[in-house]
């Protein structure tokens, strides 16, 4: 980020350091990062403790934070938002000394893509508690900082094959967004994760607000599944123009996919349950429903199984 601490242009925002932090002992949140100009900036969200399977969404935040750059700006208040007993700290022990805690920490950090647009982070686990109270806080640093866009990052387990791309889904509160991308979308009731509760505090907010979900083949959830995290890398730059190249995970997509061929080409059940799923994933493309609702049923029949054995497989490798 820049670090001209000279007066901010028309289309620019400060995100003011330290010397605004002080709110008071019982202040929300603390402003850690050196004073920066910001010009329209997109905040990228990722909070774990909601669905994120194979830890495809966290893959790909960590490529948006290494390639961004990403320093921190923003620390919010362990003791309003975390519950240490759900969430306790790690302790670092090393010959009966106590040399560390690692506790948990809320963070926004900020930083500048390799094509030069501004990126907001958002970090940390869910909160425990006061979720409108913590959407508020964001709500309101988003305007603060001059926010253009909100985009968070989910995936979730379905009966798709991992011989196809992943998929991608979308929620927003605009129609206005959803019909910006090419994203599929749903109906259904689910319980909700914060980031969902952010769509609706940016879109009071009149900032624009997108959910993207990749699907992960269900019987790999236990592993990690690069391909879903280039797809919601892809994703971000599809909704917001900000191109994140995630060159290392681009490189384990084929080899990962290498190495799920070779434990399924020796068992006739999951080649026939991979053409089977090949099958009703591209009927899907064209939009019939009759094979989405085959999917959806069928999501619950061998993913377990194939799984286990899966993870016996790779143990069998190293």
């Amino acid at each position: 980020m820049s670090d001209d601490p000279g007066e901010p242009t028309d289309d620019r925002r400060p995100a003011r350091g330290p010397a605004r932090a002080s709110d008071g002992l019982d202040a929300d949140y603390e402003w850690v990062g050196g004073e920066s100009m910001l010009h329209e900036p997109v905040l990228v969200v990722m909070m774990t403790g909601w669905i994120d399977a194979a830890g495809a969404a966290a893959d790909a935040v960590a490529a948006v934070l290494a390639e961004c750059e990403v320093g921190p700006l923003v620390r919010f208040d362990d003791d309003t938002f975390i519950d240490y007993r759900a969430r306790r700290p790690t302790m670092e022990l090393r010959d009966g000394v106590n040399t560390d805690l690692r506790w948990n920490h809320i963070e926004l950090g900020a930083g500048r893509s390799p094509a030069g647009r501004d990126v907001l982070l958002l970090t940390g686990p869910e909160p425990d508690m006061r979720w409108r109270r913590f959407a508020t806080c964001i709500g309101d640093i988003a305007v603060e900082l001059g926010v253009t866009q909100m985009v968070s990052f989910g995936a979730y387990p379905f009966a798709t094959p991992h011989t196809r791309e992943p998929r991608l889904s979308c929620s927003s509160p605009s129609t206005d967004v959803l019909a910006s991308v090419t994203f599929a979308r749903s109906s259904v009731d689910v319980p909700a994760g914060m980031a969902a509760a952010l769509e609706h505090t940016m879109h009071a907010r009149k900032i624009p607000a997108l959910g993207i979900w990749a699907q992960v083949p269900h019987y790999v959830t236990g592993m990690s599944y690069p391909a879903s995290s280039v797809a919601l890398l892809e994703g971000l730059e599809e909704a917001t123009g900000i191109a994140v190249t995630g060159s290392a995970l681009r490189n384990e997509v084929e080899i990962q996919r290498q190495r799920i061929d070779r434990m399924i080409r020796d068992n006739d059940e999951h080649v026939a349950m991979i053409e089977q799923l090949e099958s009703l994933h591209d009927a899907a493309l064209e939009d019939d429903a009759d094979a989405a609702r085959a999917a959806a049923e069928m999501r619950l029949k061998s993913g377990d199984e194939i799984a286990e054995e899966i993870q016996e497989f790779l143990r069998d490798q190293d």
